[in-house]
C-alpha cells in the first residue's frame, strides 16, 4: 500500500531519526515552509502545497497546488484532505509538532480525522511517535522507555494497560484528569494498551 508523508514546516532536530521512518515509494506533500526540511530529509516532493507565506512559492515542475492565505484550512489540513481525496490509506505527518501550540494541537487532532475515516496515520517528531488507540490493541516494546495515554476526544472506558510498570484494568480517563501520563514497558517486556470505548493519544517516548 503506497503511503503518503505530509511535511510540514514545525522544527525537526534530529533528521536522522525521521529519515529512519521514510520509505521508498512514499508519495511525500510538503506544505509550505516544510520545503526547507527537503534537503536535509533527502527525499522528492510529489506535491507542494501552500498559500506560501512563509516560504517562497518555488518555480518548480511538480505538482503545486497554492492556496489563499484567508482560509479555514491550514495547509496542512488541505494537503490531508487532498491526500484522502487521491485515496492514500497510510499515512505520516513529519514537521506537524513543536513551535506555535495552536498549529501543533489542530495537527494532532488531523489524526482524529484520520482515524475516524478508517485510516492509519502516525506523527512522529524529534521525541515520539503518536497515534490513536481505540479498541485495537497498540503495542509499545522496550525501546521506548516511556509512554502516554491522553484523552482528546470524549471519555474513554474500559481503559487497559498491560505488561506496564503502572498496569489499569477497565480503567476510565476522562479529559479533565489525565493521570495516563508517563508509564513504562515492563524490562524485556512488550506493553499493551486498548480502550474499549472512546479514542486517545498514544504517545510513544523514545530514548
Amino acid at each position: 500500500m503506497k503511503r503518503c508523508v505530509i511535511i510540514g514546516g514545525a522544527d525537526i532536530g534530529n533528521y536522522d531519526v525521521i529519515r529512519t521512518h521514510l520509505r521508498d515509494g512514499d508519495f511525500n506533500i510538503f506544505c509550505d515552509s516544510g520545503l526547507y526540511h527537503k534537503e536535509k530529509l533527502g527525499i522528492s516532493a510529489h506535491l507542494i502545497v501552500g498559500d506560501f507565506d512563509s516560504h517562497p512559492q518555488p518555480d518548480t515542475a511538480v505538482e503545486t497546488i497554492a492556496l489563499p492565505r484567508e482560509k479555514d484550512d491550514t495547509d496542512t489540513v488541505y494537503a490531508v484532505k487532498e491526500a484522502l481525496s487521491r485515496g492514500f490509506e497510510d499515512f505520516l505527518l513529519i514537521g506537524v509538532c513543536g513551535g506555535r501550540l495552536d498549529h501543533t494541537l489542530g495537527n494532532v487532532s488531523i489524526l482524529l480525522k484520520l482515524h475516524s475515516a478508517g485510516k492509519s496515520a502516525l506523527i512522529v517528531d524529534d521525541f515520539s511517535e503518536m497515534e490513536i488507540v481505540s479498541n485495537e490493541a497498540k503495542y509499545i516494546d522496550d525501546s521506548f522507555p516511556y509512554f502516554s495515554l491522553i484523552n482528546i476526544d470524549g471519555t474513554c472506558r474500559g481503559v487497559y494497560e498491560k505488561n506496564a510498570k503502572f498496569p489499569l484494568e477497565n480503567g476510565e480517563i476522562d479529559a479533565e484528569y489525565q493521570y495516563g501520563i508517563s508509564n513504562e514497558p515492563l524490562p524485556g517486556k512488550t506493553a499493551e494498551v486498548c480502550i474499549k470505548e472512546g479514542r486517545a493519544l498514544l504517545i510513544k517516548v523514545r530514548r
